[in-house]
């Protein structure tokens, strides 16, 4: 059995720029990864099978997980004559907003390309992701990036000054399609994607705090109430800056003292079932 880690990601911005003539909306956002992953493990099969085992009830084991696709794109692509068996240790919440399912996929395709030895690059295995789905490519990379287009056209940058941070996800799902249909693009206020990049390139932990942005956050909010509710009891319990991640519903705090992070986690389990704290990644991955 091979295994590989599947970390989440955080947004520390997430902007939207204009609705484009596919469907998709055009992006620009700034991601890292946080030390909380599931497992994903690999093993050959003589027949042809494609088998997905989780360790989560919640995890579809058939053709809509994106594991499976990950498996299927590069058996197809590749003309690859077995099968597999895909085992998802799942420690990242589900729907939350975190990417777990992308990086999944992502953990899958690195996984079959070295027991497939089929010796692809990174490049080319995040080419392939994104038919996945926009976030797979970013999630084979890993690190801190921007990621443009629809999410798939990735620009790496440094680590973000190292924090902890508090993770706490609300028992609602989500509708990432939903949150997008309540966007009026027209009314938006931008986050300040430039000030982010030159916070994270001089360390300045400080000013990271105060550029953090996300303009579903506002739309999610108002769809679920719940969500600002977390918000507010993060930043009541003394996190230096909060945000939701993604399309939410998972909100998270930074916060650069370890004792508060505790009292922080400690206060928001009275109000959440799924926290915890974490500490950034912020480096990407090379292929050995």
């Amino acid at each position: 059995m091979l295994y590989v880690k599947a970390p989440a990601k955080i947004n520390l911005t997430l902007d939207v720029l204009s609705k484009r003539p596919d469907g998709y909306h055009e992006v620009e956002m700034i991601m890292t990864t946080v030390d909380l992953a599931d497992r994903v493990g690999l093993e050959p099969r003589t027949d042809q099978e494609i088998i997905i085992h989780s360790t989560s009830n919640f995890v579809p084991d058939d053709q809509r997980n994106l594991a499976y696709q990950a498996a299927k794109l590069m058996k197809d692509t590749y003309g690859i004559e077995e099968g597999v068996s895909i085992t998802i240790d799942k420690q990242i919440p589900i729907a939350a907003g975190l990417a777990g399912g992308s990086s999944d996929a992502a953990a899958t395709l690195k996984g079959l390309n070295e027991l497939w030895k089929l010796h692809l690059s990174l490049d080319q295995i995040a080419e392939l992701g994104a038919q996945i789905g926009s976030d797979v490519p970013y999630c084979v990379y890993g690190g801190t990036a921007i990621a443009r287009g629809r999410g798939e056209k990735i620009e790496h940058i440094g680590a973000p000054p190292n924090c902890w941070v508090v993770l706490a996800k609300p028992t609602i799902g989500v509708s990432t399609a939903a949150v997008y249909g309540g966007l009026n693009i027209d009314q938006i206020k931008h986050p300040n994607t430039q000030a982010m990049m030159d916070a994270i390139s001089t360390g300045d932990y400080a000013a990271m705090c105060s550029n953090l942005g996300n303009v579903l956050e506002a739309v999610t909010m108002e769809l679920h109430p719940e969500v600002a509710s977390i918000k507010e009891q993060m930043k009541r319990f003394g996190a230096d800056a909060v945000l939701m991640s993604g399309s939410g519903p998972t909100v998270f705090g930074l916060v650069s003292n370890e004792v508060r992070t505790t009292r922080i986690v400690n206060g928001l389990r009275g109000f959440c079932d799924e926290v915890y704290a974490v500490r950034m990644l912020g480096e990407r991955e090379f292929l050995d």
